[in-house]
């Protein structure tokens, strides 16, 4: 007998909102986890007898793994569904993040052969923190590529934009309040005690998540049948559904847009993880700021970037509605966005007053958070149904960014120190690398075309594959070519295993 749950003619019900919050509280815990380093670095540093450039390395540890397991791990989500998927990514990364907390102060020199220099190896604080945050790093890999496929499941596409600007706000909104929040634990307790607390609030969130969720909107027993049809509507056929076909590699790795999107992201992590990880030590030994008021203006940096995340899904909408060129308008406002995230880092290094310097740069990181709403469309734009893997595919492309903003800072300041600076003349030397590659990544958004998939043959290959130039397997793995008028002579015939069919070019359909 049909329940109310079943009439087509009742109501939506509400179940994918109630899952923002979940998704939401995910990336809330996951920024704070992931920032709350950048204000214990100085009790850390100084604990553990770690130089800048080796805190530089140990915060470049995070970004290391990272770029190496998002693309396994965004996958696994395509394959196993996310449910089981970011149930054990978050239990991993906060036992790490614990584990942070218990490192101790040691060394231990190893026998082996010294140095030249005469530099001995040892197994010590250093090295032991290092491992514990890569393996963080290699735990938090997976969260945002299985955040996307959720969404793509979850959420009709009208909706979509409104989703991601949560999750994207609510990352920052973690990171403005884990200056905040660290900074208050780390007076009280220690830095040790934060790190355990900041850990098990990761737990709690893994458990109730792996009650609640279903990969399948349908397999949720809230959702009644009105909801269902509501989230259907407009979504890519195949979109959200687990990938069964390989990955066409051949059409990933020569797409343009995936290094120019892979690109854009590195430059933006640059200056993110600038900010997230250095920020706060730059106030205090640059700019000679308290720690007190040091926590409350790196989290206004952060509060900057929560605010361009959710201010860019707004302007994401009205682009959406311009009556211009679909390319164009994506392109045109990711360059703008980033060129005014450049002119406000500039004019923070004329500041005297830290307050107004910190301004400037909460602007900054507003106006290039402002565009990931847009770098989000156009991923999952040219995707098709391997949104999660090549998503984490091109999110982890930001690694090399990452990797040079937390160790190259750490190790200028030193060279710098070693001449002699100090003060801002030690520190303020960074700031034109990343206002370099905020214009780089401007730069980089004017090549971008979402027209074009990343995943289907572009038109010329299209044409071949229709004339039997080429032969394209069921599954697309390879592309064989063939004599004029395919094998045998015309007409062309497939050979077994061979695709019979040329499917469509645009972009989401694979």
């Amino acid at each position: 007998m049909p329940t109310w749950s079943d009439d087509p003619f009742a109501r939506p019900t509400q179940v994918r909102h109630q899952l923002l919050l979940f998704l939401g509280s995910l990336s809330f815990v996951l920024y704070l986890d992931r920032v709350c380093l950048g204000q214990a670095l100085k009790p850390i540093s100084e604990e553990l007898q770690i130089s800048e450039t080796g805190m530089g390395w140990i915060l470049g540890a995070f970004t290391l793994a990272y770029g190496l397991f998002e693309v396994p791990t965004g996958h696994w989500g395509d394959r196993f569904g996310s449910r089981r998927v970011l149930t054990r990514i978050v239990l991993w990364w906060s036992t790490f993040t614990i584990l942070t907390g218990l490192v101790p102060a040691f060394s231990l020199p190893l026998p082996i052969q010294p140095f030249a220099s005469g530099a001995v190896l040892a197994f010590d604080s250093f090295v032991l923190l290092f491992v514990v945050r890569f393996l963080f790093g290699a735990g938090e890999a997976g969260a945002l590529p299985n955040v996307a496929r959720v969404v793509s499941r979850w959420f009709p596409q009208s909706e979509r934009p409104l989703a991601q600007a949560v999750v994207l706000t609510s990352m920052l909104l973690g990171g403005a309040a884990a200056p905040v929040l660290a900074g208050f634990l780390i007076e009280k307790y220690g830095w040790r005690v934060a790190f355990g607390l900041f850990g098990l609030v990761g737990v709690a969130w893994a458990w109730a998540f792996s009650a609640w969720f279903r990969d399948d909107p349908a397999d949720h027993p809230a959702v009644n049948a009105a909801e269902r049809a509501l989230i259907l509507q407009g979504r890519e056929a195949p979109g959200g559904a687990r990938a069964t076909h390989s990955i066409p590699w051949q059409f990933v790795l020569s797409s343009r847009n995936v290094w120019l999107l892979g690109a854009i992201m590195s430059c933006g992590a640059s200056c993110s993880y600038f900010y997230m990880g250095w920020y706060p030590s730059y106030l205090q030994k640059g700019r000679g700021v308290s720690a007190e008021d040091s926590k409350w203006l790196a989290s206004l940096v952060m509060g900057g970037g929560a605010t361009g995340a959710l201010l860019g899904s707004v302007l994401g909408g009205i682009v959406d509605r311009w009556q211009y060129d679909n390319r164009w308008k994506r392109c045109l406002t990711g360059f703008g966005l980033f060129a005014s995230a450049a002119i406000c880092l500039t004019g923070s290094l004329y500041c005297e007053s830290p307050r107004n310097s910190t301004l400037l740069v909460a602007l900054a990181f507003c106006f290039a958070q402002a565009q990931q709403p847009t770098w989000w469309t156009v991923v999952a734009a040219i995707s098709g149904r391997h949104l999660g893997a090549l998503f984490g595919l091109m999110n982890s492309m930001g690694v090399p960014g990452a990797f040079f903003a937390n160790v190259f800072t750490g190790w200028l300041v030193d060279q710098r120190k070693a001449q002699g600076a100090e003060g801002r003349v030690a520190w303020d030397g960074v700031y034109p690398w990343f206002i370099g590659i905020l214009m780089l990544g401007a730069l980089f958004w004017l090549f971008v075309d979402l027209t074009r998939s990343a995943v289907e043959p572009d038109a010329e290959t299209a044409s071949d594959l229709a004339t039997g130039r080429v032969a394209w397997a069921a599954e697309p793995a390879t592309l064989t070519a063939q004599p004029e008028g395919g094998p045998g002579g015309p007409p062309w015939t497939p050979a077994p295993g061979e695709a019979t069919a040329v499917r469509p070019t645009t972009p989401g359909t694979i």
